[in-house]
């Protein structure tokens, strides 16, 4: 799998269930930072979301389109404020 920086150890993927780019690419940088988030709050900020779908475009974060990076916040925000009110499962459906 591509690095996607230091964000966040590999390790915490494969404890994520994502062990391999195609499992990163069949459930999406979104749900990956959802996983990642519920395991590590404190330690799993944005940038991991944007590190995790640049590494499925294979781009640096930095590199991400403006329009990207604003639907990745928006993503990220529904899923922290999600966290804060206890509404992430820790199971996926």
């Amino acid at each position: 799998m591509r690095k996607t920086g230091s964000t966040f150890p590999h390790d915490a993927l494969a404890d994520a269930g994502i062990r391999t780019v195609g499992e990163l690419r069949s459930i999406g940088s979104v749900e990956a930072y959802r996983r990642l988030k519920f395991m590590q709050p404190r330690q799993v900020s944005l940038n991991a979301l944007y590190a995790l779908e640049a590494a499925l475009r294979g781009c640096h974060w930095l590199d991400l389109p403006q329009d990207v990076k604003a639907a990745l916040q928006q993503e990220a925000k529904t899923i922290d404020e999600a966290f804060r009110r206890g509404g992430v499962a820790r199971c996926s459906r």
